[in-house]
């Protein structure tokens, strides 16, 4: 499917993540999380003082941080106004500009590094992204991005969007868009790349871990904090929002303890190439 397919969702993600409070929320929540993936992140595109880096995608300026702390000279893009505010605090030293990772305004082969910190799974044509990405790349430059990765191994975010499926409202739904564990599997992410003009592809995966007391702050944490889980939550019934609280806490006691804290797996999968 193309972009105008997708349109939908692209407002929806737009809109969701330009919300002040979804942004503060996931940054609050969920940073932690996405930062354990940030070193593998920097080093598969050899961030180092003479690299100029492109950051994808930057949200409240996790990665950026990353490649700035690598001596790379960074340049953070989002389509959020909320998000970069909070990476503009979080990261002074770097540059920020709003625009569409899908239509970049830079030159062709402006950058020696791209990275892609769990974006591009809330754009809806990836393939233009990628397709931009590999334009303005130096030929040898490398890109690399990152991913939730999907419930084929133990994942709490996996076990959420079951529970969603098993106890929420069927009527329900999200807009069509990209799967959202799509840029995981290699089955996808290998042509892909490859088409865009990428080679030496390689998959690793990131054990990243939440940490929690509360085995309830799973559904509250994708309500506040995320668009996708935010729009399935907010929008059920109280009854099947109650259901699937209950549905939650029991699964994650059963499969991670008893008793919290929990150190609930949440793994990435973070994929690299080279532009050709």
């Amino acid at each position: 499917m193309t972009t105008n397919q997708f349109s939908e969702f692209g407002t929806v993600e737009k809109e969701g993540w330009s919300e002040t409070n979804t942004a503060q929320s996931y940054a609050a929540s969920l940073e932690g999380a996405t930062a354990q993936s940030v070193p593998e992140l920097v080093r598969q595109v050899e961030a180092g003082p003479t690299t100029q880096a492109l950051d994808l995608c930057c949200g409240p300026g996790v990665v950026t941080a990353g490649l700035q702390a690598a001596g790379a000279k960074t340049t953070g893009l989002d389509f959020s106004p909320a998000m970069l505010k909070l990476a503009r605090q979080a990261v002074p030293e770097a540059e920020f500009v709003e625009g569409d990772a899908m239509k970049l305004t830079y030159e062709d082969y402006s950058f020696d590094a791209v990275t892609i910190g769990f974006g591009i799974l809330h754009v809806p044509d990836p393939i233009s992204v990628l397709t931009e990405a590999h334009r303005v790349l130096r030929t040898g430059g490398r890109l690399s991005f990152s991913v939730w990765h999907g419930p084929t191994i133990p994942t709490v975010l996996g076990d959420l969007f079951q529970v969603i499926g098993r106890h929420g409202d069927p009527s329900v739904q999200l807009p069509p868009g990209p799967g959202l564990h799509d840029y995981a599997d290699p089955e996808i992410v290998v042509p892909a790349l490859t088409n865009a003009g990428f080679t030496h592809i390689s998959q690793t995966v990131v054990h990243n871990i939440v940490e929690t007391d509360n085995a309830d702050d799973m559904v509250t944490l994708f309500m506040e904090g995320t668009v996708r889980g935010g729009v399935l939550l907010r929008s059920q019934p109280p009854d099947a929002l109650a259901n699937i609280r209950a549905a939650m806490i029991e699964e994650i006691k059963s499969k991670y303890g008893e008793n919290g804290p929990w150190r609930l797996p949440m793994p990435s999968v973070v994929s690299a190439a080279t532009a050709a």
